[in-house]
């Protein structure tokens, strides 16, 4: 029967992530800082206006592009919180922000094309690629530059192949930020070899210092830029599974074609409780939101210092609700260092390698969770360090 399976679906590698996430399922006691998901519940205004376009029966398909309403507070939101300019007409929504990164990479990807993939990174993006027909191409960025990708590491990784750059801050699993000095400072690398730009930015609410910056907002970008988000971090609506991308006439266009034969639609529930989401946060200036970030980011400060002291050398998340410890200083890699703390201490946490190679002497772990969880999973951490003495 293999000759029945496509070569490119064949081809890639099983989710690093996934892995550990099937072992901790089964496993009693364990503690895991694996999944990227907060642990807030989506606030109750939200599942309210959900549960009352139930009971009024809004039940059917949506338009393809999905509820008019929703489609103006996004691009609304996008122009007033990030100085995007977005155009209702030219927006989808989408099932998640996964579905847009799907969306965008087989409206753009051609045999041969090369997209730029800055890592560590997010895990689904060089697969999208590979399985749209293109090659990604990874550029390694590293702790020492903060993880943000610099004009020079874009400019070595041009080559007259390069049709686009993924850009995807704040970022997993880094929680690195792009300052909007970083983001000008490699638009004439993209202006001179004519790249699309990708940003993904469902981590824009997620940023602990000071407001998000998006590329589109930047001069000579919005119209070389599609910018894909989406509510499940920002509102806790992992579940829901509602995105968007905002793109411009000519990919948008081909984008909403596959739309067309693929989805239709985004499920009409998640689209009222997006646009709940949204109404209610231009009242209020996103104060839940606000208060989930403040939460993070002290869990966050917390686990950096925690593994810092540690001697595991440990960047201090500027957003998303990550960190990226390296573990270079105990002589083990990532995957191994992740497999012996699951078997000695029942913590997981994922192994950098499943976020690009540049991630291999890294592990990744979620603060999604509760203090007394955190604080827990550290001990046992402190633990495991004690005994490769």
């Amino acid at each position: 029967m293999r000759n029945f399976v496509n070569g490119r679906a064949a081809r890639l590698e099983p989710s690093g992530i996934r892995k550990f996430f099937d072992i901790v399922s089964e496993m009693e006691g364990a503690i895991s800082l694996g999944v990227g998901e907060p642990d807030f519940v989506t606030p109750w205004s939200i599942r309210d206006a959900a549960i009352r376009s139930v009971q009024r029966g809004l039940t059917q398909y949506t338009g393809n592009r999905g509820l008019p309403e929703l489609r103006a507070n996004i691009c609304r939101y996008l122009k007033e919180r990030f100085a995007v300019p977005a155009d209702p007409e030219h927006t989808i929504v989408t099932v998640g922000a996964s579905e847009a990164i799907d969306l965008t990479l087989r409206a753009v990807c051609e045999e041969g094309d090369e997209i730029l993939v800055p890592q560590p990174c997010y895990v689904s993006y060089a697969p999208s690629v590979s399985l749209s027909g293109g090659t990604p191409v990874p550029v390694d960025c590293t702790a020492d530059n903060d993880f943000i990708l610099t004009p020079e590491q874009l400019e070595r990784a041009v080559t007259p192949a390069t049709k686009a750059l993924i850009l995807a801050y704040p970022n997993n699993p880094t929680g690195a930020v792009m300052t909007r000095e970083q983001l000008e400072a490699i638009v004439p690398v993209i202006l001179k070899h004519d790249l699309l730009v990708i940003s993904d930015e469902i981590y824009a609410e997620l940023t602990y210092t000071g407001r998000h910056v998006s590329i589109a907002s930047l001069k000579d970008m919005s119209a070389r830029t599609v910018v894909i988000n989406g509510f499940s971090k920002a509102f806790a609506m992992t579940g829901w599974r509602i995105g968007y991308v905002c793109a411009p006439p000519e990919i948008d266009e081909a984008m909403f074609r596959i739309h067309q034969y693929t989805i239709m639609c985004a499920p009409r529930v998640s689209q009222h409780a997006a646009n709940a989401a949204l109404a209610e946060g231009f009242g209020d200036g996103f104060s839940v939101v606000a208060e989930m970030r403040e939460d993070y980011a002290r869990r966050g400060r917390f686990l950096a210092n925690a593994f810092n002291s540690m001697g595991l050398r440990c960047f201090a998340p500027k957003g998303a609700f990550y960190v990226f410890p390296s573990v270079a200083s105990t002589g083990l890699t990532g995957d191994e260092f992740a497999s012996r703390l699951l078997a000695a201490q029942k913590v997981a946490v994922v192994p950098g390698s499943a976020f690009g190679g540049a991630g291999k002497l890294h592990v990744r772990c979620s603060y999604a969770s509760s203090m007394q969880q955190l604080s827990e999973a550290i001990d046992r951490i402190s633990a495991f360090l004690s005994s490769l003495k």
